[in-house]
């Protein structure tokens, strides 16, 4: 799905130089399976946990998303650090863009 029209236009202001792609390794993918075994989320939100879990593993230091459902969920964020302490990872702040950029 695509994000909305407002949402792309603050993505469009960021500068290149200050992106960073992330990629999906072997150490994100049992992290994500580790998340769905858990119950984080269900086996048909696996792009939910992985997301998470190359975040986590990448130590980002804020997740921002718009999915209130699987990710931005108190909630799923507890069972989420919950697995990621047991596994041994830091807890990740995972908030929604607004909070960090404003309603302007």
């Amino acid at each position: 799905m695509e994000a909305p029209v407002p949402v792309r236009a603050h993505l469009e202001r960021i500068p290149e130089s200050l992106i960073e792609v992330l990629s999906l390794d072997a150490e994100a993918e049992a992290l994500a399976a580790e998340y769905i075994r858990d119950g984080a989320v269900g086996k048909n939100q696996r792009a939910d946990a992985l997301h998470r879990a190359i975040a986590t593993v990448a130590r980002v230091d804020v997740l921002l998303s718009w999915n209130f459902k699987h990710i931005v969920n108190l909630r799923r964020i507890h069972a989420f650090n919950a697995v990621n302490l047991k596994q041994g990872y830091p807890v990740l702040e995972i908030r929604n863009p607004r909070e960090v950029i404003g309603d302007e």
